[in-house]
């Protein structure tokens, strides 16, 4: 690929991938981000012992995009904290939209007014790219726009009739106008892009149906190098250990994980591991059937899988979960939706069953829990799929769906200033 490329980024995504494989390739012209513990003032968090810290501060400690020169690296500190003082204060999903459309667009803004330093090209993420991809075009630019989820509306339908079927599990709320703002944006920015990354085909196929171009859309799974090495052993006697991580609530199916574990019974011990955003009672009536561990620190997420016997994820929206992959390095078989977006083949690593379908998951659970040769061979292939889908095959992946040199077309699409008349404050 010829030319160079300014990355903007809000957080610290899959631990700042992108713009370190552009660096490593000499390919970075400049990373813009919100906050990270490597410049400015928050460099100061470094230089004191992080267990002193509240768990904020202490995330802020690990934000470190190692690999991306500093002087490469503008950082908007102010904005940064300020933005995650206001999504703290958000009391419902539809202040975090409202938040995410502010936090996005500023970003944006910013990033545009700083300028894109002689780069050929801009990439960007879905949601907060809009006005940056707008000013790189007028320059001539080609954009790259990674859309991380399915689409807003997608999320939006998905989601709500999981509250239809499990009311109790989410709190009523009226309708979510800026949901309408954000996907007005998502539409906006795939307009713009000459290549719209999408990380799993459950994302490509959805951008293409909600109108993004399908000559435009570009499949490129993740990867993931994790920190730790399991070396799998014979599984003891007794229940099969299963083992979920993510934000227990609608979207990643923990009431089909909850009625497949009654389902199941005794023959398996089922954990839950991540953020609980469900009402209490619900965590109450579904911890006699699943062992629910709330966050965990990252250093002790290998723990987690070192202890159970098989992954279950069953999203009923993602983009690509990055757990999956993790559990594939695991060693760990994998049961998973197509919603989910992985890279696990259906009888191969694991199951891929149907999304919302909590007996056909109590079918594998069974299965892989009777069949040691099953699990042992899944167990086997899981970790040679791993092995295609570290951060240097993600990177050369990702390279190898970028435009070579210039704009893969002339026309700048429609004028769409007027949609920034809309944003929500």
């Amino acid at each position: 690929m010829n030319g160079k490329v300014v990355v903007s980024q809000l957080g610290a995504r899959m631990h700042y991938a992108v713009p370190r494989i552009f660096a490593s390739e000499g390919r970075l012209a400049h990373f813009y981000t919100d906050i990270c513990a490597t410049k400015g003032w928050p460099r100061l968090v470094t230089s004191f012992p992080t267990a002193m810290f509240p768990a904020p501060v202490k995330r802020l400690a690990g934000r470190r995009p190692n690999g991306v020169p500093t002087n490469l690296t503008t950082v908007f500190s102010s904005f940064g904290l300020r933005s995650v003082v206001r999504h703290m204060q958000a009391k419902n999903v539809i202040e975090e939209t409202s938040h995410a459309i502010w936090a996005g667009s500023l970003f944006s803004q910013m990033v545009a007014r700083n300028g894109f330093h002689g780069a050929a090209g801009l990439y960007a993420f879905s949601g907060d790219a809009l006005e940056q991809m707008q000013a790189a075009k007028q320059r001539g630019m080609w954009t790259a726009l990674e859309q991380m989820i399915a689409p807003r509306n997608v999320v939006e339908t998905l989601v709500a009739r999981e509250k239809e079927r499990f009311p109790d599990w989410a709190a009523t709320s009226p309708h979510n106008h800026h949901a309408e703002i954000f996907a007005d944006r998502e539409k906006a920015e795939w307009a713009l892009a000459d290549v719209i990354v999408c990380p799993s085909e459950f994302v490509r196929k959805n951008v293409i149906a909600e109108g993004g171009a399908a000559d435009r859309c570009v499949l490129v799974p993740y990867g993931v190098n994790p920190s730790f090495k399991i070396d799998r052993t014979p599984r003891m006697p007794g229940p099969l250990r299963v083992l979920t991580v993510g934000e227990v609530g609608l979207r990643k199916g923990s009431p089909y994980v909850a009625e497949a574990a009654r389902l199941v019974g005794g023959a398996a011990r089922f954990r839950m591991v991540g953020r609980p955003a469900i009402p209490g009672e619900i965590a109450q009536r579904i911890s006699q059937w699943v062992e629910l561990r709330g966050s965990v620190p990252r250093s002790q997420v290998a723990d987690e899988f070192r202890w159970a016997d098989v992954f279950l994820l069953p999203s009923i929206c993602e983009g690509s979960a990055t757990a999956v992959y993790e559990a594939l390095a695991a060693g760990l078989p994998v049961i998973t939706t197509e919603n989910t977006g992985s890279v696990v083949r259906d009888g191969i690593e694991g199951f891929v069953v149907p999304v919302c379908d909590a007996p056909a998951i109590a079918l594998a659970i069974e299965q892989l829990g009777a069949n040691d040769g099953l699990r042992t061979l899944m167990s086997a292939n899981a970790l040679r799929r791993a092995q295609d889908f570290t951060v240097d095959a993600y990177g050369k992946r990702l390279l190898a769906a970028l435009p070579v040199s210039g704009p893969h077309r002339s026309d700048s699409r429609e004028d769409l200033a007027p949609l920034q008349d809309r944003q929500a404050c």
